[in-house]
């Protein structure tokens, strides 16, 4: 599904200036790890007047860099993506370095306890946008239109930017060619993600521009690549099922084979994903009811 696709590190090094296209650089934050890959990738859009679309993490070394690349120009706008940690923090001092606004997505409500588990703590709950983009809205700067396309799934209240001027999109953790998107709930939500998915496979923008890794070319093929992986990870899922495995954590160590130790949780986070879209369905069913971690389950009657 990725073969096309540029994985070479050397071209995401931390601070480092990378101009993209003629409207679009791109400033990578010092922040790697196994769920970030080399760092959350910081953008620059527009020339003279620009936009800044995910500042990442308040990390003071990535902050001089953004402002080093913008130095001789105005930075009109400040753009999220989503309220993750590794994503909006850093809009607030860069707010205050710059004077400009921050646009973007809905701060996160937090989740109060649920059978599935507790993640605000993946969530800048400190994030205030002055200016909240729901689907469709546009913000117009110099030389450029950024519109917004609600994307929830990796977090419910995920944006994409798209750039009307080279028919681009700004993905964040939406759509990555690194790797598959976490769809971790509570806020996660299976049936979300393959909806959205479904939305931008029939748009226009053939180049993306994830929060983390390399653009992803003909995209829109791609994007239906993650949504038929998306279905085969279900039917895997209901095959272990149908065989006698009724354990998220047996499924998971059966169809993950040789996973990072670091990545099960999020693994079986996923697997939860997709049970909680499968219980209502009916094509499983819970002994909790509800899908939740702790349950066991079985085949269901669709």
């Amino acid at each position: 599904m990725s073969d096309s696709l540029d994985h070479d590190r050397t071209k995401l090094e931390p601070g480092a200036i990378v101009r993209l296209s003629p409207l679009v650089r791109r400033v990578v934050a010092p922040n790697p790890g196994p769920f970030t890959f080399t760092g959350t990738c910081s953008y620059i859009v527009g020339a003279g007047e620009v936009a800044i679309i995910d500042p990442g993490p308040d990390d003071e070394a990535h902050r001089a860099a953004l402002l080093e690349a913008v130095k001789t120009e105005r930075v009109t706008h400040i753009l999220v993506t989503h309220t993750h940690k590794d994503h909006s923090p850093g809009a607030r001092a860069l707010s205050r370095a710059t004077s400009a606004p921050v646009w973007g997505c809905a701060a996160h409500v937090a989740i109060e306890d649920h059978p599935s588990g507790r993640l605000d703590a993946s969530h800048d709950l400190d994030y205030a946008p002055d200016v909240e983009m729901r689907d469709g809205d546009a913000l117009r700067g110099a030389a450029f239109t950024l519109e917004a396309m609600h994307t929830p799934g990796h977090a419910s209240n995920h944006l994409c930017f798209a750039l009307a001027e080279e028919r681009s999109l700004f993905s964040g953790d939406h759509v990555m060619a690194w790797s598959t998107t976490v769809v971790a709930p509570p806020d996660g939500d299976m049936a979300a993600y393959m909806a959205s998915l479904e939305r931008l496979a029939i748009r226009a923008e053939e180049t993306y521009y994830p929060g983390h890794g390399a653009p992803t070319f003909a995209a829109r093929r791609y994007v239906r690549g993650l949504a038929t992986h998306r279905r085969q990870r279900e039917t895997a899922i209901l095959t272990r099922i149908r065989e006698g495995d009724e354990e998220i954590a047996t499924i998971v160590s059966r169809i993950y084979a040789g996973l990072d130790p670091r990545l099960v949780r999020a693994a079986s986070l996923s697997v939860l994903a997709h049970l909680q879209d499968m219980t209502a369905r009916g094509l499983v069913a819970s002994s909790d009811g509800a899908a939740t971690m702790e349950a066991r389950y079985k085949p269901g009657n669709s």
